[in-house]
C-alpha cells in the first residue's frame, strides 16, 4: 500500500510538473497515467472520476487527483496525490511571480506561451476524443451532446447549469426507462399467468 502511494505521489508529481493549462489539459494526461500505464483504474471507473470532479466544487485537477488517489488506495491515496499535483505548480508559480517583471519583457517567452496554447487545445481535444468514444452511445446520448453544445456555444449558458440539468434529465430518463421495462415485465407475466390458467381450464374439461 505504501509503495502505491509513493507512486501516486510521483506520478501526479510528474503531472504537475510538466502539464500545461490547466484541469481540463491534465484529464487526457491523468487518463494515460492511471488508466493506460498503471492500471489503477478502468475507463469506466475514470470517467466517474472525471463526472464527480467536474460537479463538484474547487480545481478540476486537484479533484481528479483526489477522487483518483481515493479510489486507488484510500484517504492516504487522495493525500499523496493532491500533493503531488499541487506542489510543482504552486513552486513553479512562486518562482515565475518573484521575476515577473523581467519574464513579461522576454520576447522568446512571448513565443514559447503562443506555442504552448496550441498544445493545451491538443491535449483537450485529445481528452474529448478518447471519453467519447469510451461512452455508451444511444439517442439519449446524442440528443444530451447536442443541447448541451447548443446551450454552451450559443446561448453562452454556464456549464455547472448544464451539468445539473444534465444530471437531472439523466435521472428522469433513466427512472422512465426503469418503469416502462418493469411495467412491461408485469404485462408479460401476467400474460402467462392467464394463458397458464387457460391451459389448466382446458386440461380439467378434457
Amino acid at each position: 500500500m505504501l509503495k502505491k502511494q509513493y507512486l501516486l505521489f510521483i506520478k501526479f508529481f510528474k503531472i504537475g510538473a510538466t502539464t500545461f493549462g490547466g484541469g481540463y489539459a491534465m484529464v487526457s494526461v491523468i487518463h494515460a497515467e492511471v488508466v493506460d500505464n498503471m492500471e489503477w483504474l478502468t475507463d469506466e471507473e475514470m470517467r466517474n472520476v472525471i463526472v464527480i470532479a467536474q460537479s463538484t466544487p474547487g480545481v478540476l485537477a486537484v479533484n481528479m487527483a483526489t477522487f483518483a488517489g481515493y479510489k486507488t488506495a484510500g484517504v492516504w491515496g487522495a493525500v499523496c496525490a493532491v500533493l503531488g499535483i499541487a506542489v510543482p505548480p504552486v513552486i513553479i508559480v512562486g518562482a515565475i511571480a518573484l521575476f515577473f517583471d523581467a519574464f513579461r519583457e522576454l520576447r522568446v517567452v512571448a513565443y514559447a506561451f503562443n506555442g504552448l496554447r496550441a498544445g493545451v487545445v491538443l491535449l483537450i481535444l485529445d481528452a474529448v476524443v478518447k471519453l467519447g468514444r469510451k461512452n455508451k452511445k444511444d439517442i439519449f446520448y446524442y440528443v444530451m451532446f447536442a443541447l448541451s453544445a447548443a446551450l454552451s456555444l450559443i446561448l453562452g449558458i454556464n456549464p455547472i447549469f448544464i451539468l445539473i440539468g444534465a444530471a437531472i434529465t439523466g435521472l428522469i430518463y433513466s427512472l422512465a426507462l426503469l418503469r416502462i421495462r418493469t411495467g412491461s415485465g408485469g404485462n408479460n407475466n401476467h400474460d402467462d399467468n392467464d394463458e397458464a390458467g387457460e391451459n389448466g381450464e382446458g386440461g380439467e374439461g378434457k
